[in-house]
């Protein structure tokens, strides 16, 4: 039976709800930080978990969430340089929580110590955040450049291509299937995509959401 997490969410937008709503959808416990009173509001309502209102960028918000029990903290606010300086933060108050950053491009050198892994491209949504906080099934490999990167993705039961040929399957413009994770071989038309499996994909910041959706369900 899979272990109930904690997970602290910084920012309640589109993201972090998306993010905190998988996560309960998942039986994990999560707890809110949001610094508009409006939206305070409105996520309180959704019944998600604990919302707190406040800077998460404060030492003193933070100690609120206390991260000494939680599994790990997701700052995924529209600013780099606040999920930045929220993981800072909260590496300093506990340094042996797990981190994660939504950020326009790979952390700055020097923060990578406190900046566990990075949700690359902001365009990508709550659901991968999930993902990559529960480490179920996708995480990025390479940055070659601001526009495309290169990630692996483990196919679930529920997956559109799970058990289907890669000929079988429309992959969309601005995406490619480069091999199984092992990269004994580079992947061709005969291809299985078989569920619990993992594949490794060179995508575009445009497409990655589609793509993601096609592997994960």
């Amino acid at each position: 039976m899979t272990r109930t997490k904690r997970f602290v969410i910084a920012g309640g937008g589109r993201v972090g709800l998306q993010a905190a709503e998988n996560l309960t959808d998942r039986g994990h416990d999560v707890v809110l930080i949001e610094a508009d009173g409006e939206r305070v509001e409105e996520l309180s309502d959704a019944y998600l978990g604990p919302v707190i209102h406040g800077d998460a960028t404060r030492v003193s918000i933070l100690k609120q969430a206390d991260l000494a029990g939680a599994d790990a903290i997701a700052a995924l606010t529209d600013e780099t340089g606040t999920n930045m300086e929220v993981c800072m933060t909260a590496h300093h108050l506990a340094p042996s929580i797990r981190t994660l950053a939504r950020s326009e491009a790979r952390t700055e050198e020097g923060r990578d110590e406190v900046v566990d892994a990075t949700l690359i491209p902001t365009s990508l949504g709550g659901d991968h955040a999930a993902d990559m906080l529960t480490g179920e099934g996708i995480r990025t490999l390479v940055f070659p450049t601001a526009e495309l990167d290169i990630i692996e993705l483990t196919v679930t039961e529920s997956a559109p291509v799970a058990g289907h040929r890669l000929d079988e399957v429309a992959l969309p413009t601005g995406s490619l299937l480069i091999s199984t994770a092992d990269r004994e071989a580079l992947a061709g038309p005969e291809t299985m995509l078989e569920p619990s499996e993992r594949y490794i994909l060179a995508v575009e910041s445009g497409v990655a959401d589609e793509v993601v959706k096609l592997f994960r369900g």
